[in-house]
């Protein structure tokens, strides 16, 4: 028993593991939202999401550790809704994760553009996608030395970013701290959360983490906090050095703002930016390679002849789950243009498939004995908040075409 334990991890390395889970690419479409429709109070939106995030992990960490069998959403919510409801839940969250990539796509172009500027930035960033496929295609996944290399090039232009904001910062820009009323704050909550999606892979670490029970609370408190804090203090610092004009004046893209606040920097400049493309096509690289393996699972769940006669015969594999992931990206790529309405449908199918997997504990009578399920409830509470206001900004945008 010593020797596998010996094997298993300690705290500190499950708090990295959460973060390298939490920390993506999706950060640096966060700042434009906060500032030209939040302003400071934008800070507010990271902390109640902060939260709600603690809470979900906690939930979701129970359930994990309750069914640790393949499956994920589907298994959790299969608990209580059955096979057609766990269908559902994972089928949602892989349509979330492909939204979300489709913002990234555009991300990635527009940064490229940087390098680039005779090109297109929607060339460029179907260009970025289609050699991502390939990779994928041809089974070239991200070694634990990539992802360390990623996650090191997803923090590097956030803390630089950082200290070069701090060092023109000019407090007075905290005023007013809620130029556009408090009710936007709730609204951003979709954009928030966009940057803390995977942290839902770290609340399955019971299988490999030493005392889970009593470890994996923690190393899913101490990430979470610690990403909190980055966040806030990235999106603060940036807050604090651009005024809401700029904003309002140019594509309020990162590269750009800090163009025009340090011009005599452009190396530094061309630093973050291609750490800032570096850790955008990693991430779209590592979730292709994973959601295809989980669309794969996925089609092997359906329970249809005709599907899984296309299984036995190879004809629906890993190739092909990379294609439907990449045809799909592509569409959601091509045809949503309105960033904020990507935050919130991706919030919407991420966050159903949340809820529907923590639903379970409601249903197991051990969790309402040991009180554990007043933290579901306020998991399940909050996220119904972030739903009720991701949903609103679709309404919002659906009228605009009626």
């Amino acid at each position: 028993m010593s020797t596998n334990n010996s094997k298993k991890i300690g705290v500190s390395t499950a708090t990295i593991t959460g973060m390298n889970a939490m920390i993506g690419a999706g950060i640096f479409a966060a700042p434009a939202v906060m500032a030209s429709n939040v302003g400071p109070a934008g800070i507010l939106a990271y902390i109640f999401v902060v939260i709600s995030v603690w809470f979900i992990a906690q939930s979701l960490a129970r359930v994990a550790k309750l069914f640790p069998q393949e499956g994920s959403f589907y298994t959790y919510t299969k608990q209580w809704g059955g096979h057609s409801m766990g269908m559902i839940a994972n089928g949602s969250y892989i349509i979330g994760v492909l939204t979300a990539m489709g913002l990234l796509t555009q991300f990635a172009g527009k940064f490229l553009q940087y390098f680039f500027p005779a090109w297109s930035a929607s060339s460029l960033g179907l260009i970025a996608l289609g050699i991502i496929l390939i990779i994928n295609i041809l089974g070239v996944s991200m070694s634990q030395l990539g992802q360390r290399i990623l996650i090191f090039l997803t923090i590097f232009p956030m803390l630089t970013t950082i200290v070069m904001c701090l060092s023109k910062a000019d407090f007075s820009l905290l005023t007013p701290f809620a130029p556009f009323g408090f009710t936007n704050i709730l609204k951003a909550t979709s954009a928030v959360i966009f940057g803390f999606f995977g942290f839902e892979s770290a609340a399955s670490l019971f299988t490999v983490v030493k005392n889970p029970e009593k470890n994996v609370p923690k190393a899913l408190t101490y990430s979470i906090t610690l990403v909190g804090i980055l966040y806030i203090v990235f999106i603060g610092s940036i807050i604090i050095l651009t005024p809401m004009d700029i904003f309002a004046g140019t594509e309020p893209l990162l590269t750009n703002i800090l163009k025009i606040t340090f011009p005599n920097h452009p190396w530094i400049i061309s630093i973050v930016t291609l750490s800032i493309i570096s850790a955008i096509l990693g991430t779209i690289h590592s979730i292709v390679w994973g959601i295809s393996n989980l669309m794969l699972s996925f089609f092997k769940k359906i329970r249809n002849n005709y599907i899984q006669n296309l299984i036995e015969k190879n004809i629906i594999n890993k190739k092909i789950t990379v294609l439907l992931a990449g045809a799909f990206i592509f569409a959601s790529y091509t045809t949503i243009h309105n960033i904020n309405l990507f935050f919130s449908l991706t919030a919407i199918f991420i966050v159903f498939a949340y809820v529907t997997s923590m639903m379970t504990l409601l249903f197991i009578k051990q969790e309402w004995d040991n009180k554990q399920n007043v933290i579901t409830m306020l998991a399940i509470a909050t996220s119904m908040i972030m739903l009720i206001f991701a949903t609103q900004a679709i309404a919002q945008e659906l009228t605009k075409f009626i």
